[in-house]
């Protein structure tokens, strides 16, 4: 992990001014080794930022490849209609078009949520960023490093201030696409319950899949 910290900082840094105020490493380097133990909370922290990064990213690669595999389930069974040659058969068929449509849409408002969430948390990263900076900062202040006098603590406790409104107000405006997301999702469940029930209700029905 403190590799990936120490390949992950020079990144977020190169991303551009916006809440990218930094404590020169040469200043941090020149902390007592015990001073340096208490960014660890801090560093930990960082690191827990990267992490939902990833797994946002891993669920949006998750989404895509399902709703590759549904819209393939919707063309294997409009070719089940087409080959039904009794009513029974044709409606097993139709049912399992309108689930395999039905979540396409889900996943397709789903994906939209996920490309949203993703959003947030690469700037809740940036914030773990500046929470970690002022971390530095205070560390450097506080153990009279030459040079720390000429930081001003104030500037980066706003700059974490101004990042985490940011962040606030991003998840704030999730709540239309997590609204969508739920509409698609149940009206997908209705789908898949009419096709469940008319496939004898089974949980195992080779016509119902789950995600």
């Amino acid at each position: 992990m403190k590799r990936i910290l120490l390949l992950t900082l020079p990144l977020l840094a190169a991303c551009g001014p916006r809440y990218g105020m930094r404590v020169p490493d040469d200043m941090v380097k020149k902390l007592p080794y015990e001073t340096r133990i208490e960014l660890l909370e801090a560093e930990n922290d960082l690191a827990l930022a990267i992490d939902k990064v990833d797994q946002a990213s891993s669920e949006i690669l998750r989404a895509r490849d399902n709703i590759r595999r549904a819209r393939s389930r919707a063309r294997a069974a409009e070719d089940e209609l087409d080959r039904a040659e009794d009513n029974v058969s044709k409606e097993v068929a139709q049912l399992t078009i309108d689930e395999a449509e039905a979540r396409v849409e889900y996943l397709r408002s789903r994906q939209r949520l996920n490309v949203a969430l993703l959003e947030v948390e690469e700037l809740a990263l940036r914030c773990a960023f500046a929470r970690f900076e002022l971390a530095r900062v205070t560390a450097a202040r506080k153990s009279k490093v030459e040079g720390s006098e000429e930081l001003d603590p104030k500037e980066f406790e706003a700059q974490v201030a101004e990042c985490d409104a940011a962040v606030k107000e991003e998840r704030a405006d999730l709540g239309s696409d997590t609204a969508e997301e739920k509409a698609a999702r149940e009206a997908w469940e209705a789908k898949k319950a009419a096709l469940a029930k008319k496939t004898f209700d089974a949980r195992t029905s080779p016509y119902v899949e789950n995600l």
